[in-house]
């Protein structure tokens, strides 16, 4: 059940951050549809992208991040 609450509140966590983020820079929004948008027109067929750089950085970012709160929770 541990396990849970950690999770739940890390889910609040990195909400919170993302709107903080898209706030503190003011027209990334627009910035990330105009990039997806022309993705999407780049592909009309559905070809998969796959940003690969960024799930490893991701995944090792959050993998510290859960590390370090599980650590400060003990």
């Amino acid at each position: 059940m541990n396990w849970l609450v950690a999770s739940i509140v890390l889910s609040v966590v990195l909400t919170v951050v993302l709107n903080v983020a898209l706030r503190a820079f003011p027209g990334a929004g627009e910035r990330i549809d105009r990039k997806l948008t022309q993705v999407a027109e780049d592909h009309p067929d559905g070809g998969v992208i796959v940003p690969w750089k960024a799930m490893i950085i991701g995944s090792i970012i959050l993998t510290i991040g859960l590390n370090v709160f599980l650590w400060a929770a003990r």
